[in-house]
């Protein structure tokens, strides 16, 4: 099938014209969203503003050269360099397949979006100030990859102004299609000091591990050009993923033996001569090689490549304030020639979801309405690391985001664990210690690495507070297998909703409701029976005046003449209406229970448990439809809506049972039959 890229490039081809991007125009909001625009843009095409016999789109031959520009964000840079030392993964987030000459003024990129490889079209307009580029550009190759790509990004983001609020986090995950983490060099109280034994462990498997140096010590700080990061004294560029390549050791002419770890700086042009280069122990003119013999020396200095250099760990470890690791599941990392010798693969297992509100949308552990966030079983069949990605979809505004997980020795606490379909009950977490939780923070992803025993354990996403909206993707990565599926809860109608009057039980109730016989009686026909409208003015007359007179309007006394009337006549009589009056007392005492904020209004998430009081077991798919129908606009709702959603549910029940003649939750339905029983639901 032809592609939306390869259709638009015909079109243009055939109608002889470049490509204006409809969906990502060439005007002001596209660059400044909210903000007031600190510049007036002008929109120009690359050939409008290069060299047209010197500009190229990529150039293999050129080492990276991408500077931030006026405006350009420096981290972004900084994820294109890891990008562009990853040649093969390079090739699949810019297609080597486009030119300048040849492209018709469009453009195609690969980006890791919402769990999912997405292709991001571009025209090649971009913005500039007094005829110069405004965000990224090339600082001397005339290679526009970085400047176009930058645009694809913004464009996912809705603007360039949305990538100021980006992170290297974000970027390397959206290039690379990764997971990834940040580990403190420095022991702290959740991380111990990293050692060279971890750097080796990360080496061995499927990962991309950067070093970033965040000194702001004056005192520690170079002097700087236009356009360049600032850097230590001893060369190392502040905010810069430094890749780490290898760790080797090397013997000293003394018998000393010096652990060093081999560095890529993305951002260099050369292995040597380049006065920005780290400068310190081992560097390629420190006198510190002196120490080694020349055969030695030649070793270590054979594996270097453009950009790299050898540091002591112990100067690395001073130096870098922390690691991002990139962690690629096997399938990503397959085409990359720098990661195929690995002997650890990444495997990966994914869930993709939504927090809705009222449905699944819980909030965190702190909250009551905890439990029903989606609920995923993850079995672990051998002690192994596992790796813990949540992500949210969106880039703007995020919401804050984390996970919870439960270690399962049994549904509740005995020593077998037991077979486990449904999602664990609101009883479970009010007694169950958790066993690991994220950090929770306003970010796109959230990643946590941990030992797991074999066993069964719970992972709980979600937001912070309950009710807020989202779609997420929850990957798990391991290097041994495991199972990741997702609990549902079994629909069910546990109790009877709508019991029938018996007259020992319910003699107070009865008695309370027949004081209103004789108002009855005058709206009754000769058959003393009342319709829909007899039962409105009847309910209007009769309901005290609090949130419990919301019930007497129409569209609930049409649903309460439905669920009871089996002969078809639209007419109830006045033991129906008892019976309806005192059920509806009943369902008002289970939603006076949920409603302690405000008398009257009950919070979304709490529906599902007050019509579990009421009788009923619902599937998040149900409950979804309930929450689209019932749902009102701040988020609550009134009794009147959870009184015709109980009479709604009872009807849908007491329909199906009626046709299930085999008692196997199947049934056969004819056409007719199906829609009077929509129509009376």
């Amino acid at each position: 099938m032809t592609s939306k890229y390869e259709r638009i490039k015909s079109d243009c081809r055939t109608r002889n014209m470049v490509w204006e991007d409809a969906d990502f125009p060439a005007v002001q909001s596209s660059v400044f969203y909210y903000q007031t625009p600190p510049f007036t843009f002008q929109w120009r095409r690359i050939t409008e503003i290069a060299d047209s016999q010197n500009a190229c789109f990529v150039n293999e031959t050129e080492n990276f050269d991408v500077i931030p520009g006026k405006m350009g964000d420096r981290w972004l840079v900084s994820c294109l360099g890891v990008l562009h030392s990853l040649r093969n993964l390079f090739y699949r987030v810019v297609p080597a397949d486009q030119s300048l000459d040849k492209a018709n003024g469009i453009f195609r990129f690969r980006l890791w979006w919402c769990g999912e490889w997405v292709e991001v079209l571009v025209d090649d307009r971009l913005p500039t100030i007094n005829g110069r580029l405004a965000f990224l550009q090339p600082q001397s190759s005339n290679c526009y990859w970085a400047s176009l790509l930058e645009k694809a990004i913004a464009k996912l983001h809705g603007s360039y102004e949305a990538l100021k609020y980006g992170t290297r986090s974000d970027g390397l995950s959206d290039l690379l299609g990764g997971v990834v983490e940040c580990i403190p060099m420095k022991a702290n109280s959740t991380n111990d000091m990293v050692r060279p034994q971890q750097l080796k462990a990360h080496l061995d498997t499927t990962s991309i591990v950067t070093c970033i140096a965040t000194t702001n010590s004056s005192s520690t700080i170079a002097a700087t050009h236009k356009n360049t990061s600032e850097r230590l004294v001893n060369g190392i560029a502040l905010n810069v993923n430094y890749r780490l390549c290898s760790l080797d050791k090397v013997e000293t002419l003394l018998g000393d033996a010096v652990q060093l770890v081999r560095l890529k700086d993305p951002l260099a042009c050369n292995a040597f001569a380049n006065n920005n280069d780290y400068q310190g122990d081992w560097s390629a003119m420190s006198s510190t090689w002196e120490r080694v013999s020349v055969q030695e020396r030649d070793r270590l200095f054979g594996q270097l490549d453009v950009g790299e250099f050898w540091m002591s760990f112990l100067d690395f470890s001073q130096t870098f304030s922390s690691l991002e690791v990139i962690y690629l599941d096997a399938d990503t990392a397959k085409d990359e020639l720098t990661l195929q010798d690995r002997p650890k693969r990444w495997q990966m297992k994914m869930f993709q979801g939504q927090w809705k509100r009222g449905v699944t949308a819980g909030g965190c552990r702190n909250h009551e309405s905890f439990h029903i966030n989606p609920q995923l079983l993850l079995t672990i069949q051998e002690k192994q690391e596992i790796v813990v990605a949540l992500n949210q979809h969106t880039a703007v505004e995020p919401k804050v985001i984390g996970f919870t997980m439960y270690k399962l020795l049994g549904v509740f606490g005995s020593k077998t664990v037991t077979k486990i379909s449904d999602c664990l009950p609101k009883e479970f977490f009010k007694t169950q210690v958790s066993f690991l939780n994220s950090d929770y923070g306003n970010t796109r992803h959230v990643t946590c690495r941990c030992q797991l025993e074999v066993g069964q354990y719970l992972l709980m996403p979600t937001t912070y507070d309950p009710g807020e909206e989202s779609s997420f993707t929850v990957r798990i990565l391991s290097t041994a297998s495991l199972r990741l599926s997702l609990l549902e809860t079994q629909t069910l109608m546990l109790l009877d909703p709508f019991p029938e009057l018996k007259n020992e039980v319910d003699a107070i109730k009865i008695k309370n409701v027949c004081q209103y016989e004789p108002v009855f009686m005058q709206l009754a026909d000769e058959n003393k029976t009342i319709n829909c409208f007899e039962l409105h003015e009847l309910l209007e007359a009769c309901l005290p005046n609090d949130y419990i007179k919301g019930c007497a309007n129409i569209d609930i006394c049409r649903q309460v003449i439905a669920l009871q009337d089996k002969a078809g006549t639209g007419r109830i009589n006045f033991l129906q209406f008892k019976t309806f009056l005192v059920n509806l007392k009943s369902w008002q005492g289970v939603f006076k229970m949920y409603t302690k904020e405000k008398a009257g209004i009950l919070r979304a998430e709490r529906l599902r448990d007050a019509l579990y009081d009421v009788g009923f077991q619902l599937s998040t798919d149900i409950m979804n439809c309930l929450m689209q129908r019932y749902i009102r606009k701040d988020g609550t709702l009134r009794l009147s809506d959870f009184a015709s959603a109980v009479l709604h549910l009872t009807a849908a029940f007491d329909y199906f049972q009626r046709k299930d003649h085999n008692q196997d939750n199947v049934i056969e339905i004819e056409m007719s039959d199906w829609i009077k029983c929509v129509l009376r639901c």
